[in-house]
């Protein structure tokens, strides 16, 4: 399938801001399943300081504000070329070594939740109880916008019983290490039938599997990503993929507005949650 993304990101602030130092993780990069036949960032009422792929393969740029910029515009936009794996990524690459991703973090760290979700798994092999896992936080956990936050981790989603994509893969990971799977978080967009203009990207898990290497799991939607998703980044969680993060010096309010569109050329899919 071959999807037009635009990206568009604005700040505004109420006073000048002093110094503030983004990184942006907004570069699909070419890898298993999908084809990058064009991308641009144009950034206005910023400066670009430097690109670089981090640790985790992804690529990313710092971008500083200084002065009397009272916004900061962002748009990433490109089309993409995708392929239906049924959720298969493949074998483990790049300088991290796998069992990094047995790692806990803030925001994954199991608690008595998490453990209980993933000691009742069913299932006679690995892939089957990731999918039982999927199924089980798609069905216990309502995706109810604006019901989390960035800061949000898995245990006190599964504890309110609702969340956001993040928090659904943010669950599902901390459940897969449990189960000592190496999980990782990746951050991306999905196409969506009938609502091309989006308020968020989104995001999702993979587990490695023997056999069949990483292999993707959306418990928001309750399926493995297809040629609807495309990938921009993954880490440990949420803050090593965030598409936008970073830094600002000063107390000037701020204000921000975000639109993603993902078009599909030609064709359309089934509806999907962000």
């Amino acid at each position: 399938m071959r999807l037009k993304i635009t990206h568009t990101t604005e700040y505004t602030y109420d006073e000048p801001v002093h110094y503030s130092l983004q990184r942006l993780r907004l570069t699909p990069v070419a890898c298993s399943g999908q084809t990058v036949l064009s991308w641009n960032i144009a950034v206005d009422g910023a400066t670009v300081e430097a690109g670089f792929n981090d640790q985790f393969g992804n690529h990313t740029h710092l971008v500083s504000t200084e002065g009397d910029s009272h916004t900061v515009h962002i748009v990433a936009s490109g089309e993409i070329e995708t392929v239906d794996r049924a959720g298969v990524f493949g074998p483990h690459t790049g300088f991290v070594p796998l069992w990094l991703y047995l790692r806990d973090t803030t925001r994954t760290k199991p608690g008595k939740l998490t453990r209980e979700l993933a000691r009742a798994l069913p299932g006679d092999t690995d892939l089957a109880r990731m999918h039982a896992l999927m199924a089980a936080i798609h069905t216990s956990v309502a995706y109810v916008p604006g019901s989390t936050t960035t800061e949000t981790t898995a245990e006190q989603a599964l504890e309110a019983k609702r969340g956001v994509c993040q928090d659904h893969a943010h669950i599902f990971i901390a459940a897969a290490r449990m189960l000592k799977l190496p999980a990782r978080y990746v951050s991306g967009y999905l196409m969506m039938e009938g609502l091309n203009e989006q308020t968020a990207t989104h995001a999702w898990a993979e587990v490695h599997l023997g056999g069949l290497g990483w292999v993707g799991f959306d418990p928001a939607n309750d399926l493995c990503p297809d040629h609807r998703y495309v990938r921009l980044a993954t880490g440990l969680s949420y803050a090593d993929a965030a598409p936008i993060s970073g830094m600002r010096i000063g107390l000037a309010g701020e204000d921000l507005e975000v639109t993603v569109k993902v078009e599909p050329q030609g064709q359309s899919q089934s509806q999907s949650q962000s």
